[in-house]
């Protein structure tokens, strides 16, 4: 063949290979845009082993798979004026949901997104959470591009808030108590009856949520463990958490147990009793503590300077004593010398019916004339404290507010 011919051949063929190329290139842009769209349609088909959709939402416990139609209508189009917490993993609202009832999305942001499998695997862990003391997961919504947990909403807000005066909730001593029963149980719960056992690895005033009848209820799941091997004892873990709780042991070796949520509820116990927070001014909680106590003092320990004004006149402080020593044993530098959860439980449990109360209901207050009553409180003496900072905390969790706006001075550097 001439040479013409043989050119000619040739420029035809690498015509043909580049237009193959192309071709499968655009073929290949062609079904990721399909995959995609096939993602917002059918957002739980990736949950499947196979990667086909299974015909819908995974079945859960108690917790009901929500439109975002649905959810953007009951937030008035999540309208700042619903907008009732906020962090780095994104936005909190209140909403009301077409049957009257209230409750608190979690709408993530789009830069904290969760992959599919982390977001199945919180939810699923979520709805199997089931106690009087632990904020329910209603349900959630995963389509659109948006992931969203949806709350009982809880009206009273955070412990934190009330200790700061902020919400105009008066807590005196009993209800203090009976907060304290509370959240111990949610939290003798997670560790103990539910399955696999969960350690919150947050635990903070600012996680104890109030409802109507200030029943304390223990929140926001975002750093918890699961403890799938229990003969280990432990959880090797990045360390996480909120300055002024993270239990000392943890953060030294890394090793997560139970009784590093412990350590975390003997510092909120302490709040209870002084309103302040963890480290304020430079100064810890815990150390201040054991450098005033004076057990001479048979009133207040030699803590009359430290405690809440609120609490420091209003007369005999039932079990005080004990309570003090339960809070001391909870912060003790190694884990070993720590009570348990249930075995705080039962500690608080006998103050209450020692003093003749009633410790099958954890409300702080037993009828809501009591409550209205307590309305109105004189404001705290101390300030907002200082700016929060959370350690390693790469996830973004947040705190879910309940009733209120959260302050960005609410946890202390």
């Amino acid at each position: 063949m001439s040479t013409d011919v043989i050119i000619g051949i040739s420029v035809s063929c690498v015509a043909l290979v580049l237009g193959l190329v192309v071709v499968g290139i655009c073929a290949i842009r062609q079904k990721k845009r399909a995959e995609r769209a096939i993602g917002l349609s059918r957002p739980f088909a990736s949950w499947a082993p196979s990667g086909k959709d299974s015909g819908g939402a995974p079945q859960l416990k108690g917790a009901r798979c929500f439109s975002f139609d649905e959810l953007k209508k009951c937030t008035n189009n999540f309208s700042d004026s619903n907008e009732i917490g906020s962090g780095g993993y994104g936005k909190v609202y209140r909403g009301m949901l077409s049957d009257g009832q209230m409750v608190a999305i979690k709408r993530a942001q789009q830069g904290s997104m969760q992959g599919g499998l982390e977001f199945k695997t919180e939810i699923e862990l979520l709805s199997r959470v089931h106690h009087k003391n632990v904020v329910g997961l209603l349900g959630f919504c995963f389509e659109q591009g948006e992931q969203m947990l949806v709350y009982e909403f809880m009206p009273n807000g955070t412990l934190r808030e009330s200790l700061s005066g902020r919400s105009g909730i008066h807590l005196d001593w009993k209800r203090r108590l009976r907060i304290t029963l509370g959240s111990a149980r949610g939290l003798a719960y997670l560790h103990e009856l539910a399955n696999p056992p969960i350690i919150h690895r947050d635990v903070k005033s600012a996680n104890i949520l109030l409802d109507e009848h200030l029943t304390a209820k223990v929140a926001d799941f975002g750093l918890s463990k699961l403890v799938a091997d229990s003969g280990k004892g432990h959880v090797s873990s990045q360390v996480k958490g909120t300055p002024g709780y993270l239990d000392p042991e943890y953060y030294t070796t890394h090793q997560l147990t139970e009784k590093s949520d412990v350590y975390s509820f003997g510092v909120v116990m302490l709040e209870l009793i002084t309103a302040r927070q963890p480290i304020e001014k430079g100064k810890y909680i815990v150390r201040e503590v054991r450098l005033m106590m004076d057990k001479n003092d048979e009133e207040h320990y030699g803590l009359r300077e430290l405690m809440d004004r609120s609490i420091q006149n209003s007369g005999t402080l039932t079990g005080f004593g004990r309570f003090l020593e339960l809070a001391l044993q909870c912060v003790e530098e190694s884990a070993a010398d720590r009570p348990t959860m249930s075995e705080l439980v039962k500690a608080i449990e006998t103050i209450l019916q020692n003093d003749g109360m009633n410790t099958n209901s954890t409300s702080a207050s037993s009828s809501a004339t009591e409550f209205a009553a307590s309305k109105g409180a004189p404001k705290h003496p101390y300030n907002d404290g200082l700016p929060k900072k959370e350690v390693n905390d790469s996830t973004g969790a947040f705190d879910y507010s309940g009733g209120y706006a959260v302050s960005a001075k609410i946890e202390p550097k």
